[in-house]
């Protein structure tokens, strides 16, 4: 089982999302947060797995309680479920540790798909939102072309797996994924593994 914390200031979303989200087999809502500060003591409390995150929430807003959440060492994985529409809200967030950005227009199936994915390790991205991300961190850079072997391993990093998994599925050393990566984040501009993970997304390169 997912076990899934909602944190939302609205209660009728909440209600709504604990509704639908109740009916999958695989999930269950384990508790839900009004504002930024419960949803760190619940999220302690209640160990989750994956924390449903809005953004604009009274006192302690989302971006702050996921910095606390980060800082304190909580393991769940955040999915931002969100309103704003604001493009230089979404860097801030992948770099307090964010594992997704949706908004709330997003299909229900494809949430209940994304609660999924995150669980499994993988970053989700709305488009717009991986857009608002690499524009802003690569400010227009060009970048140079992978090697074929740097693209086999952007593609692992992208499916959520460590340098060790990656070593043993492409059969090389993980001193040798550590070297690629290193090259892979150099040739794009990028800075991080999440950052990487959303350039193979936005590009369509994490589902091969």
């Amino acid at each position: 089982m997912i076990r899934v914390l909602i944190a939302d200031d609205h209660p009728v979303v909440r209600q709504g999302l604990r509704t639908f989200l109740g009916v999958q087999a695989d999930i269950e809502v384990v508790g839900e947060a009004a504002d930024g500060a419960e949803v760190v003591a619940r999220a302690e409390a209640l160990t989750p797995d994956v924390i449903l995150l809005d953004l604009k929430m009274p006192d302690v807003d989302g971006l702050t309680a996921l910095r606390e959440l980060r800082e304190r060492g909580v393991p769940a994985r955040v999915l931002v479920l969100t309103s704003v529409g604001e493009r230089a809200r979404v860097l801030p967030v992948v770099r307090a540790g964010a594992a997704g950005y949706l908004y709330k227009d997003v299909d229900p199936h494809a949430l209940v798909q994304a609660i999924r994915a995150v669980h499994d390790g993988h970053v989700l991205f709305a488009p717009e939102a991986a857009d608002a991300m690499l524009a802003a961190d690569q400010g227009g850079k060009g970048t140079t072309p992978l090697t074929e072997r740097e693209g086999e391993v952007l593609v692992q990093i992208a499916q959520g797996r460590s340098n060790r998994e990656i070593a043993r599925a492409l059969v090389v050393s993980e001193k040798t994924v550590k070297t690629h990566v290193s090259n892979i984040l150099m040739k794009l501009g990028l800075q991080d593994r999440t950052q990487a993970a959303l350039y193979a997304v936005r590009h369509g390169l994490a589902e091969r």
